[in-house]
């Protein structure tokens, strides 16, 4: 096996392509959009995430852009803190790395460039041959090529994994998240979260001089759009309640809608296996999480470091690709299900219907200290 062509530009497809061509590979990467243009504001990265990073040969540049951070503060909605979460530190690097979502993928891309993988931009496939011994892919200008493997890396709404593996659909999970940037105040030392009756929101290094707000927020049964001119008055609104002395200095700062990255949360667990022949899918495309527990991008990072041990390892591609399902089947699970449950715990919590002797503290705990398990 020589050739291998990754679908999709992001976490996963950057990471994978690195990892790749580090052990030797040819690798082309295909992606629809002409040029990177990246949404989204910021990242928490874990020690799991910057771990992955470090077999990449990244985490240093990760930690050089970004911002390393310690436990994070839960608190009272006046601020008034009652919690610690996290990991202590594994080794050299921190409990928590916060970074832009810009800055994460411009490392990435970086990574890859140096690397020498090879990029189509603007087109997509149309058609995958999956045969036993290679794919034949048909691209969206007519073109085609001949693979060894394909890496279907393209999000929760993957065209891999529909030509591929059929229809499967995000389940939205009744809650929304909405992302703002400012400038850091000298205070932030650390991550914060502050918990309310209807609402959470979090306050994230992202440089030494900049750092980003999350917000989640319930917005009903139904996946709600909320149009352009709303967002900046109902994100203020929904603030409003936090006496917090550091989210009541920033919600005037809260000015300008294209700035308010606003997502209603989709969770999605595709069944094993998640490769058939000699096509294999990561990231989104098979496991998309909520930011509950902060390890979308973590877990796609590993996906991909794990996905290239595998390959380099073993002789037959089928036998590589099982253990490439053993190793990250139970644990990807357990960060989508668990992430998903403390979604619907907070609902609850919120609706004053919380079972009594759950701990969503607790339940977070618990999965994070699994979660930094070696992978």
């Amino acid at each position: 096996m020589k050739k291998i062509l990754i679908v999709g530009g992001g976490i996963g497809g950057l990471s994978s392509g690195i990892a790749l061509r580090k052990i030797g590979y040819e690798v082309e990467i295909l992606e629809i959009q002409p040029k990177f243009d990246i949404y989204g504001v910021g990242i928490i990265q874990q020690s799991n995430a910057l771990r992955a990073l470090d077999a990449l040969g990244l985490a240093d540049e990760a930690l050089k852009r970004g911002c390393a951070y310690g436990m994070v503060k839960m608190c009272l909605p006046h601020g008034v803190q009652v919690a610690e979460v996290g990991v202590p530190p594994i080794g050299r690097l921190p409990s928590h790395n916060g970074i832009s979502r810009k800055i994460m993928h411009e490392i990435l891309h970086e990574g890859a460039v140096a690397q020498g993988v090879i990029f189509k931009m603007g087109k997509t496939v149309t058609k995958i041959d999956n045969q036993e011994d290679g794919v034949l892919v048909e691209f969206t200008d007519g073109s085609t090529g001949f693979y060894d493997l394909l890496i279907g890396a393209d999000g929760v709404n993957s065209k891999v994994r529909s030509l591929v593996f059929g229809d499967y659909k995000a389940q939205y999970t009744g809650q929304s998240v909405w992302r703002y940037a400012f400038d850091r105040p000298v205070e932030l030392e650390t991550g914060y979260i502050f918990m309310n009756r209807q609402s959470k929101a979090g306050l994230i290094p992202m440089t030494t001089d900049r750092m980003y707000m999350f917000l989640v927020t319930a917005e009903g049964e139904d996946n709600p759009f909320i149009p352009e001119n709303e967002l900046v008055p109902r994100m203020k609104e929904y603030l409003k309640s936090y006496s917090a002395k550091m989210i009541q200095d920033v919600i005037e700062q809260i000015t300008d809608p294209k700035g308010i990255i606003y997502r209603p949360l989709e969770t999605l667990l595709v069944p094993a296996p998640w490769y058939k022949n000699r096509v294999v899918m990561i990231g989104d495309s098979v496991h998309a999480t909520i930011p509950q527990l902060g390890s979308g991008a973590g877990l796609a990072l590993e996906d991909s470091v794990v996905l290239a041990e595998l390959l380099d390892s073993e002789e037959e591609i089928s036998v590589a690709l099982e253990k490439f399902m053993n190793r990250r089947w139970d644990r990807c699970k357990m960060i989508v299900d668990v992430s998903k449950q403390i979604g619907e715990l907070e609902q609850l919590d919120w609706k004053g219907q919380l079972p009594e002797g759950v701990n969503i503290g607790a339940i977070m705990g618990k999965t994070l200290g699994a979660m930094m398990a070696s992978i």
